[in-house]
């Protein structure tokens, strides 16, 4: 059974810094401005023989609980409460401050094992805050500089004294998690005449979910109604989420990742070094999602930047599911849902027939629904159609609208082929693909999506010419 560590201390000590050494990638947001992890992050960690879990956790403030502060110290308490031994940091440099003890006494009152942690001990006049830590009575501190790598072997040893080797070592039979970064997206299947049913989705298979949105549009408390329980931070403050965290949920028997992301404000408006990094942040877990729930505020829908958030999806090819989120605020909800669906149309041509739900997430409504079209979605982005059954649709199409005369001369549409699929993409075989009309593409498009029931995903259409047998080959003189 592998063990939990969680890592504690004020803000600005070096927390992130640490969880980001010991995971081996850059996970966490870290900036010299203090408080800029505020959600609790959880992933596997390896400190050279030894594997576990580690939390990262925001800083300890002394704070009402009403406050965003008070919140924030609730998730770290929280993250004491779950792990099985706490990394107590302090920032050697500055030496204790009166928000140490007085935090110290909390972590020693959870009666889990603790590890004291005198980080930034490379910096000059770093010894006296180190020997001055030795007053909060957690044990001899290790130091270490989590920002260089230095004083991990002591660190190491401070773990297996602390829990004993037994638990320490507990589980080097189990094999390592595949980091997120591993995993792949795209599945292209590379035989074009594959059956169909050799192509079935898996209902079992986990999937990776992704939450969009402007600021302050409920994605937090979106995932949280789905886990039934308060895992991530929310409140009436737009922007509270920094860190795009992602949190392992199970659904019908299905396991799914689900990331929340922060809300992402129009391109020009972002000034600030932070809030950048944690667009950054959100549009590298819109990459690796298969499916993106964008959570629209159904009060004020259909702003400039939901549709810019909404068009960036598509052009990274992931399914996209509509939320439209505070849906017990509106007050004429027949009309309001006819005036969406017509704006869902006309605004979104490019993902026609997308899949759109109205639900609350304060209220739980609606969520069953959104899962369901979840689902859906996927199945779509997956779905392939055989090479037979596309160019018997193509002749008829052909038949019935074939494509224009260009310069005088007719295109030749010859046959067609699914090359890949999440999402679908076609490849079409035609003379002068150069020349073959963007309206006659989307003509195809629009067919293909209805005759092969593929609604809400992009598809792909590549078009190509197919190969001359004579060219290249000069005529012989007698």
């Amino acid at each position: 059974m592998s063990f939990k560590v969680a890592i504690i201390g004020r803000p600005n000590v070096g927390k992130s810094t640490l969880f980001n050494r010991l995971a081996g990638r850059k996970l966490a947001l870290v900036d010299d401005t203090p408080g800029v992890t505020r959600d609790r992050r959880i992933h596997s960690a390896k400190l050279y023989d030894l594997n576990f879990d580690v939390i990262d956790t925001a800083g300890f403030e002394d704070a009402a609980a009403a406050t965003l502060q008070g919140r924030m110290r609730a998730q770290t308490e929280m993250a004491i409460e779950e792990a099985d031994l706490v990394f107590f940091l302090i920032d050697s440099k500055a030496g204790l401050l009166p928000d140490d003890r007085t935090f110290a006494e909390i972590v020693r009152r959870s009666g889990k094992p603790v590890v004291l942690v005198a980080n930034k001990a490379e910096a000059r006049g770093a010894q006296s805050g180190m020997l001055e830590s030795w007053e909060l009575g957690l044990g001899e501190p290790v130091p270490v500089s989590a920002e260089h790598g230095q004083g991990l072997p002591d660190l190491r040893d401070a773990i297996i004294a602390a829990i004993g080797e037994e638990r320490a070592f507990g589980d080097e039979a189990e094999e390592e998690a595949v980091a997120e970064s591993e995993v792949l997206i795209g599945e292209d299947i590379t035989d074009p005449d594959a059956d169909e049913a050799a192509a079935a989705y898996d209902e079992s298979k986990p999937m990776r979910i992704a939450v969009v949105g402007r600021p302050n549009a409920g994605k937090s408390t979106l995932i949280n109604a789905l886990i039934g329980q308060e895992r991530l931070l929310t409140g009436p403050e737009a922007g509270i989420t920094r860190d795009s965290i992602s949190v392992d949920w199970e659904w019908g028997g299905r396991k799914i990742k689900l990331f929340d992301t922060a809300g992402m404000r129009r391109k020009a408006r972002v000034q600030e070094k932070l809030e950048k990094l944690s667009v950054a942040d959100g549009l590298r877990a819109i990459r690796f999602a298969e499916v993106v729930i964008v959570v629209f505020d159904a009060t004020i829908p259909f702003e400039k930047q939901d549709l810019q958030i909404a068009d960036l999806i598509i052009r990274e090819g992931r399914a996209l599911v509509i939320a439209f989120n505070k849906w017990d605020m509106i007050d004429n909800p027949q009309e309001k849902l006819a005036e969406l669906r017509e704006m869902t149309d006309r605004l979104l041509p490019q993902v026609r027939g997308v899949q759109a739900v109205t639900i609350s997430a304060e209220t739980g409504r609606g969520l069953e629904k959104l899962m369901a079209s979840v689902i859906k979605t996927h199945q779509v982005w997956n779905r392939r159609v055989s090479t037979g059954r596309l160019n018997r649709w193509l002749e008829g199409i052909l038949t019935h609208h074939p494509p224009p005369a260009v310069a005088g001369r007719r295109l030749k549409v010859k046959y067609m082929t699914q090359a890949k699929t999440r999402p679908p993409g076609f490849v079409v075989s035609c003379s002068r693909p150069d020349a073959m009309p963007q309206s006659y593409v989307r003509y195809l498009v629009n067919n293909l999506r209805e005759a092969f029931d593929m609604p809400g995903v992009p598809i792909r259409m590549a078009l190509h010419a197919s190969d001359n047998p004579f060219a290249g080959k000069a005529k012989k003189k007698r």
